[in-house]
């Protein structure tokens, strides 16, 4: 699989070189323009992260074709893919830096596991972040902000997910008791006396995974149905939302336009899966609304309007435009802004990006009017209209971000133009690098300018970035 944006000529052989003396800041927010100080030269220099390419593994339902494969396996497949897709050289890769959110107990670095499962040179260090849903979208503008601050000129950002192998917790209180058997320390004897520490023994069966809040106990769809009732969206409005998402999708895997940014992946089976796999382009709102509600009695959310549980990866190759450009690469965009934000987790948990999005418009210097593309991660269709319906509000610009005027309607032709997470799939940690990958090539394919993202994620927190194209 090629693209435009393809390596022409060959790379340099030395390794990458440690640029940076001051290169400890853990900024993660970025105003525009930035001037940066390359370590190198020792004088002012503006360095721009570039957005050279990106690529992910078909997205499918949980348990079904990638159960086999847990996260680390499904990112190694998404940068296998994006290596041999840009012909870039693995020695010239000085970092990784991966989302992710059901990690594994053992090996929780995924980036490294990454790096070392596919034979990176051994300098090539890796690093994994953590914001739940927006964990993708962090790696990537961290990735951006090393390089902007001079400390790399080529990184692999991404996230992945596999809630198939999400492993199964023992409750404490087994674990506890268990401890001084496992670390050696327990005697044959001293059985007997751990079992009535044990009871009742119902409390010792291994829980259900839950996506629940810790503060608060609620899962994201009770969360999200709150937010349906407080804001008034109605069921019809988040079965129609659903629809154009499905249909969205389907039309843009129907014409082609996904086959650039999805790798064909080969199932342990021999099986080949080559298109996401959770896409129904026939649905109708009459399916949809023959569907019971999932988290409430009498609630509006269902299977249809939310986004399903999902195993996937996506890769994106970042580099110093002044790096891309020396090597033949051909730049898609860069981030003119980011922004994350947080929101009381009891309020409305999931409102993080009405918060996000005019936050990093402001730091890019652009208003909503400005945007030629807008992004809203689907956890739910009733979260993504809560969130539209407060930017669209006074009341809410005045009172969550200070401002006198709402910070505007989208147009509904250019919100998540080729669907959303709802009909794609939404691998926890890989949503946020789908999602720049597919507004960077869309800028191109539309001739236009400025997108701008916005994903809501576990603990009240919201991600946003504004992206611009590169020519």
């Amino acid at each position: 699989m090629t693209t435009d944006n393809t390596k022409q000529t060959a790379p340099t052989t030395k390794p990458p070189v440690k640029k940076t003396a001051n290169s400890h800041s853990t900024t993660t927010e970025k105003k525009a323009p930035t001037v940066q100080v390359s370590q190198n030269s020792g004088s002012k220099k503006p360095i721009r992260a570039v957005i050279v390419a990106g690529v992910r593994t078909p997205f499918v339902r949980a348990f079904g074709p990638f159960m086999k494969m847990d996260t680390i396996a499904l990112g190694d497949l998404a940068v296998s893919a994006l290596l041999k897709q840009t012909g870039l050289p693995k020695k010239e890769v000085e970092s990784i830096v991966w989302g992710g959110v059901v990690l594994p107990f053992g090996a929780p670095n995924l980036a490294r596991e990454i790096a070392l499962d596919l034979k990176f040179p051994e300098y090539t260090e890796g690093m994994t972040v953590t914001r739940a849903c927006a964990s993708g979208l962090q790696a990537l503008t961290l990735a951006a902000a090393a390089i902007e601050r001079g400390e790399a000129d080529i990184v692999i950002a991404g996230g992945s997910d596999s809630t198939s192998n999400a492993e199964i917790r023992l409750p404490q209180k087994l674990v506890h008791a268990l401890a001084p058997f496992a670390f050696g320390k327990g005697k044959p004897s001293d059985i007997l006396s751990v079992l009535p520490q044990l009871l009742p023994f119902r409390d010792i069966l291994p829980s259900k995974p839950e996506i629940a809040e810790r503060t608060t106990g609620q899962v994201m769809g009770e969360s999200a149905e709150e937010m349906a009732q407080r804001n008034q969206i109605s069921r019809e409005s988040q079965d129609e939302f659903a629809l154009r998402s499905h249909h969205r999708a389907a039309a843009a895997i129907a014409s082609g336009r996904f086959d650039r940014e999805v790798t064909p992946v080969q199932t342990e089976d021999g099986s080949w899966i080559h298109a996401d796999g959770l896409v129904r382009g026939d649905t109708s709102l009459e399916k949809l609304s023959k569907l019971k509600p999932v988290f409430a009695k009498n609630g509006t959310l269902t299977a249809g309007n939310s986004s399903p549980l999902t195993d996937g990866a996506a890769a994106v190759l970042l580099m110093s435009e002044e790096k891309a450009r020396a090597m033949g690469f051909k730049p898609l965009a860069c981030f003119r802004s980011w922004a994350y934000s947080g929101v009381d987790p009891s309020d409305q948990l999931l409102i993080g990006p009405a918060i996000s999005i005019p936050k990093s418009l402001d730091r890019a210097g652009l208003t909503l009017k400005d945007m030629d593309l807008v992004d809203i991660h689907e956890a739910f269709a009733a979260q993504v209209l809560s969130v539209l319906k407060m930017m669209a509000s006074d009341g809410f610009a005045k009172v969550k971000l200070g401002k006198s005027k709402a910070t505007g309607e989208v147009d509904i032709d250019r919100l998540n133009v080729h669907g959303g997470s709802i009909a794609i799939g939404h691998p926890f940690g890989a949503t946020g690098a789908r999602m720049v990958t597919t507004l960077a090539h869309e800028l191109h394919e539309r001739n236009k300018q400025f997108a701008v993202l916005g994903i809501c994620a576990a603990g009240g927190l919201g991600g946003s970035a504004v992206l611009e194209r590169v020519e």
